[in-house]
Parts: C-alpha cells; structure tokens; sequence
C-alpha cells in the first residue's frame, strides 16, 4: 500500500519529462551563461558526463552570478523517438 506500480511511475516521469521540456522552450525567456574549469568528461552509451570545477553562472538580462565549486553534468539526446522506451 502506498506505491504506485513501476509502468505508472515511468508513466509519471515521461509526462514531467515533456512538460518540463515543454515550459521551457515556450515560458523562460531569461539565458544564463556558465564558464568553468573542466576537470573530467566521458561520452558512454549515448550519454554525455562532465564533472565541472569552480563553476560560474550569470543570468541575463539580470547580471546575477551564481558559484559553484564543483558540478556534474548528465546529458543525453533527448530527440526523436528512439530514445523513448514504451511500456
């Protein structure tokens, strides 16, 4: 009692995913920029890692900055199809 099935959560996730997505591409019109010291990447099974150091983030139009000491990025394709797995 109190769980939700595995196909409902998966379910849950590919809607957030979408709206997410969704609200960003339409609703956000501020841009942030970032530089930072690379320390690590790796590029395994489609997916993209970078471990950052002293990262640094300003936002525009607004010119806040924001620092990070250490950040880690995943990212993966998130277009088309084939990427999506159905349940």
């Amino acid at each position: 009692m109190g769980q939700i099935s595995p196909r409902l959560a998966l379910l849950v996730l590919q809607q957030f995913d979408k709206s997410v997505s969704e609200a960003l591409s339409q609703r956000v019109t501020a841009k942030v920029t970032f530089k930072a010291k690379l320390n690590t990447y790796r590029f395994c099974d489609n997916v993209w890692t970078f471990v950052l150091h002293n990262a640094e983030f300003r936002e525009t139009p607004v010119q806040e900055i924001a620092t990070v000491n250490k950040l880690k990025v995943v990212a993966c394709d998130g277009k088309g199809p084939a990427n999506v797995k159905q349940v």
